[in-house]
């Protein structure tokens, strides 16, 4: 059965190796190499507008959707210790599941799938501690649920990987260094009725710049954190590592508080809101060695052609790791406009040669996922979606500065945090009509390299 499986994917990727070319070879020649693959950009892509005008509505598609998961649908092989009740948070599992499939996870980590994978298990904790009255779990049962965890995913769809995709570890579901785990000792040293209206109605728009229910996690996590010291408050100028350590661990005990006491699909709502803010304060992208940038674009810029082919080349590398939202995308041109300054590369190498925010996210077409939370569906039909951007042609920003913008808090750009268009302009949209079954191939022709 298992030879059969791999036998079809084979198949599969076969088949759509075979449509990708036929439609390379059936399709007008679009553009050449170099120069002239940039001018089309500049001339045919661009909008009119300012970089800090307020752009166009977002005319999204639902893509990709190049295959219908193949989930096996087998009872998974569970180790039976683990105390977790996985049927009380059955709807964010299967979330979890979608976020994760196989195919995408990779490319979806930083922003979907290893955010609701976190948000779920801080749910199930919460909600085991209903029962134990314990808000973490030892090493031997945290071993045994995160394996647990996964095996249930894998068996909906979702990467078997995901411990290593997301880098989580059975030690993120203890109490760590945190020396408070038990319920009714959390709730006589924190303020919980506080606490909780902090965080029971988090805006995913405000949060992140008014931190409202952040800070309340941080009061809460700190008061429990300094237990072990006898104190009943700290200084931030006064906070040695290891009582910032003891913090950080103190954090994932609330917020896990926080997933008992609220409604599961606000938990996950309110998590997911959290979560991001961290997702678009950082640009998740690697930057390979820029030599060959440098040694085209020093200084002066004697051949501009010969400047922007290593650009295109250079940010292909970069098109082929993750799917990135547009804050983050803002967040990657002015780290690699750093970089670049960095080496004296001095004129404005984004303009020249025509670089987008959307070009630091994962090609064919280009794609920057919403800023605000957002999951991936299925459908039995079309197979995994997910709500990406394939028209936003902002031009990335490049700064004289070596400064980095501060925070996505005052981001200058102004960009919407979710797609604003009707099914009716999604419909006049042709030039990307087969842009799932390209980048289902090109995916399955990363993979294959």
């Amino acid at each position: 059965m298992r030879d059969g499986v791999f036998l079809n994917l084979n198949l599969l990727n076969l088949l759509l190796l075979f449509l990708y070319l036929h439609g390379s070879l059936c399709s007008p020649l679009d553009y050449q190499q170099g120069s002239v693959l940039i001018e089309k950009k500049g001339n045919a892509f661009l909008p009119d507008i300012s970089p800090t005008g307020t752009p166009q509505p977002f005319l999204p598609l639902l893509a990709p959707s190049p295959l219908t998961p193949f989930t096996n649908n087998t009872e998974p092989k569970l180790s039976g210790l683990c105390t977790l009740n996985f049927s009380a948070s059955e709807s964010m599992m299967s979330m979890a599941a979608t976020d994760c499939w196989a195919f995408f996870a990779p490319f979806l980590a930083n922003v979907i799938c290893c955010p609701q994978l976190e948000a779920t298990l801080v749910v199930l904790m919460g909600q085991s501690s209903k029962v134990t009255g314990v808000l973490s779990l030892n090493a031997t049962h945290a071993k045994h649920c995160l394996s647990d965890v996964e095996q249930i995913l894998s068996g909906q769809g979702a990467n078997e990987n995901l411990q290593k995709i997301c880098s989580i570890h059975p030690s993120n579901l203890t109490e760590a260094s945190c020396p408070v785990k038990d319920v009714k000792e959390f709730e006589s040293t924190v303020d919980s009725s506080k606490l909780l209206a902090a965080c029971k109605k988090v805006d995913p728009v405000t949060e992140c710049c008014s931190q409202i229910c952040q800070d309340a996690i941080s009061d809460a996590a700190r008061k429990i954190a300094l237990k072990d010291y006898g104190l009943s408050s700290m200084d931030g100028t006064h906070v040695l590592p290891e009582h910032s350590t003891k913090i950080d661990d103190c954090k994932s005990i609330v917020i896990r508080w926080l997933g008992s006491r609220l409604d599961i699909l606000l938990a996950n709502k309110v998590l997911r809101g959290l979560s991001n803010c961290k997702v678009n304060k950082v640009c998740p992208l690697v930057f390979p060695d820029m030599r060959n940038v440098t040694k085209d674009c020093w200084k002066g810029i004697s051949n501009e052609t010969a400047c922007c082919s290593a650009m295109e080349s250079y940010v292909s590398h970069l098109q082929k790791q993750s799917f990135i939202t547009n804050l983050q995308a803002l967040d990657c041109a002015a780290l690699l406009g750093k970089k670049l300054r960095k080496a004296n590369v001095t004129k404005n190498v984004y303009s020249l040669c025509h670089i987008t925010l959307k070009d630091f996210s994962v090609q064919e077409s280009g794609c920057l996922l919403p800023s605000l939370p957002s999951d991936a569906t299925f459908d039995k039909s079309s197979g995994i979606s997910f709500l990406c951007d394939l028209n936003d042609n902002i031009a990335a920003p490049w700064s004289s500065t070596s400064q980095l913008s501060a925070s996505s808090c005052n981001k200058t750009i102004k960009l919407p945090a979710l797609p604003a268009a009707t099914s009716a302009q999604i419909g006049h949209y042709n030039e990307d009509l087969m842009f799932p079954l390209l980048f289902a191939s090109f995916l399955v022709l990363m993979m294959l390299l």
